[in-house]
């Protein structure tokens, strides 16, 4: 089940590569003190913030948050670097940096670090936090002095289809000595929210633990995931015991998930039952892995927030199931994620990200478009494929879901890995997994056992499979996965990926080799492992 994100959304045109927010020009307006003439942040306004109705001023008491992403130093190295050590043919693959590592090469420097924040102090506002990658400074203030540190007035707003929000009016404004070193403000507004359609717990049958370890061979891996740490990306809560009836139903015995909260964490909602699919999913795959569950607030700063604890963790293994069409998000906001990515591919981590529950129409307007984070170049796309098991837990068949995400970037060019595939763009999914609600995962949510499908049961699928190659290859004396792209598509056409070539998402069409579909197809563990690791 894709996290759609209902607001309406401006198309954003091609880059090639998403570039730095601070715009070279200076705004009309100097700085109050004086010191610099200001400059525009580029990509600061939310998508056709035109289009809604200004209900006036917000309250200048208003307390808001926010997160404000710096840009990472030495960002061309960054690029080779991680392009270096995620390649399996590079002597530099495995030497991963530790975010401590991270932070002292790519972060923001410290002379940076206080301006920003000598800045944001003068101006009212409280610096709550500096990240541990030196890219996010968290302050907090009225609403008053929010306007005057960013230039820019905050209004309550009606967008067309009736939501009430509040926005800042224009592109946020700084000092030209600290544009160049902001990229993005998170929390200046609270429209884009992300959500999910209604799920449906069918009284029928779904895939258990003994099909999956059947039908994509984990049985013949002789592995657990124990030792191994995954960490599951939520904008929700849930109830361990929902977990324990799951375990306890499939003989079962993981270690108890562990909760992080950030940013105060976030309350039991409607998305209850995603979190424990993606809980379930894991350990359905991978019983003995260690989970930490990051649950965040579903707003703009919860996001980034989110997300940075988890690439400052160097969890190794990420799963994503929450996320909405590209063109809702702010250009400034998808730099500041991107730029996360980047990060965690540097160190070594794995993120697989649901592709979306809607075919080739992500936003749902008629025509093609695909869910993000999934169709960032330094994350696992995920898509769905309908598998059906038979005697002995085998896999039987398996076609392209047609609600499986899928199709052509309009933000991000081909990356590397996909350079041979003729497009100019990046395309969606990487790899694929069971979706199909039709044969989809079963599931203890809310009291009861009911089959959960989408995209999202795809990625934690993948999340598990990943534990236990981690096992395995720390057992054999080789570097966790990593970035994960840059391998998959080296093994594209062999044994270890079931080429899927039957199935439709609408505009796209499974076929032999790579599609928009199902990507360059599912698992074979065993194969995958004796591939990467010549045992």
């Amino acid at each position: 089940m894709k996290k759609s994100i209902k607001v309406a959304v401006a198309v954003v045109a091609p880059l090639a590569v998403l570039g730095t927010c601070a715009a070279v020009m200076q705004a009309a307006n100097a700085d109050p003190v004086g010191a610099q003439p200001r400059v525009t942040l580029n990509g600061t306004v939310l998508p056709k913030l035109a289009q809604s109705t200004r209900l006036g001023d917000v309250p200048a008491d208003k307390q808001l948050s926010v997160a404000v992403s710096l840009t990472p130093s030495n960002s061309k190295d960054l690029d080779q670097f991680v392009k270096q050590v995620s390649d399996p043919r590079s002597p530099m693959y495995g030497q991963y940096l530790t975010p401590q590592q991270f932070a002292a090469k790519y972060g923001a420097s410290q002379n940076q670090i206080d301006q920003v924040t000598t800045y944001l102090k003068s101006k009212g506002l409280a610096v709550d936090s500096v990240a541990a990658n030196h890219l996010i400074v968290d302050a907090t203030g009225p609403a008053s002095a929010m306007e005057q540190t960013f230039g820019a007035k905050i209004s309550d707003r009606r967008d067309a289809s009736g939501q009430e929000y509040y926005a800042n009016d224009s592109a946020l404004t700084l000092p030209g000595n600290l544009a160049p070193a902001v990229a993005d403000v998170a929390g200046l507004d609270n429209h884009r929210k992300l959500t999910h359609p209604p799920l449906q717990q069918r009284a029928v049958r779904g895939v258990t633990p003994a099909n999956l370890a059947g039908a994509y061979d984990i049985k013949g891996l002789n592995a657990t995931g124990a030792g191994q740490q995954v960490a599951v990306f939520e904008l929700d809560a849930f109830q361990q015991q929902n977990i324990d009836a799951y375990d306890q139903q499939f003989g079962l015995k993981p270690p108890a998930p562990v909760v992080k909260k950030v940013d105060g964490g976030v309350a039991l909602g409607q998305g209850q039952t995603e979190v424990e699919l993606d809980i379930e999913a894991i350990q359905a795959v991978a019983p003995q892995a260690q989970q930490t569950i990051f649950e965040g607030p579903n707003s703009n700063k919860g996001v980034i927030d989110t997300y940075a604890a988890i690439v400052n963790s160097k969890i190794p293994v990420v799963s994503i199931s929450w996320g909405g069409p590209e063109e809702a998000g702010s250009q400034a906001d998808i730099q500041a994620q991107d730029t996360l990515y980047k990060q965690a591919a540097a160190q070594g981590q794995s993120l697989f990200a649901a592709s979306g529950d809607s075919g080739s129409d992500d936003i749902g307007n008629g025509g093609t478009s695909v869910d993000f984070p999934a169709s960032d170049p330094f994350v696992t796309g995920t898509g769905g494929t309908h598998l059906v098991v038979g005697a002995n837990n085998a896999r039987t068949s398996e076609t392209g879901w047609d609600g499986s995400g899928g199709g052509n970037s309009k933000l991000f060019a081909a990356p590397d890995y996909q350079a041979s595939l003729g497009s100019k763009v990046r395309m969606v999914p990487d790899i694929a997994a069971d979706a199909d609600p039709a044969t989809g995962l079963a599931v203890f949510s809310k009291g009861q056992f009911g089959v959960v499908g989408g995209t999202s049961a795809a990625a934690p699928q993948w999340a598990g499979f990943t534990a236990l190659y981690n096992q395995l290859a720390k057992a054999a004396g080789k570097p966790n996965l990593g970035f994960a792209n840059p391998a998959l598509y080296k093994l594209a056409g062999t044994a270890a990926l079931h080429d899927i070539t039957s199935g439709s998402n609408g505009a796209f069409t499974a076929t032999k080799g790579y599609d928009r579909v199902t990507g360059n197809g599912s698992v074979d563990a065993v194969k995958f492992v004796q591939a990467m690791l010549g045992n």
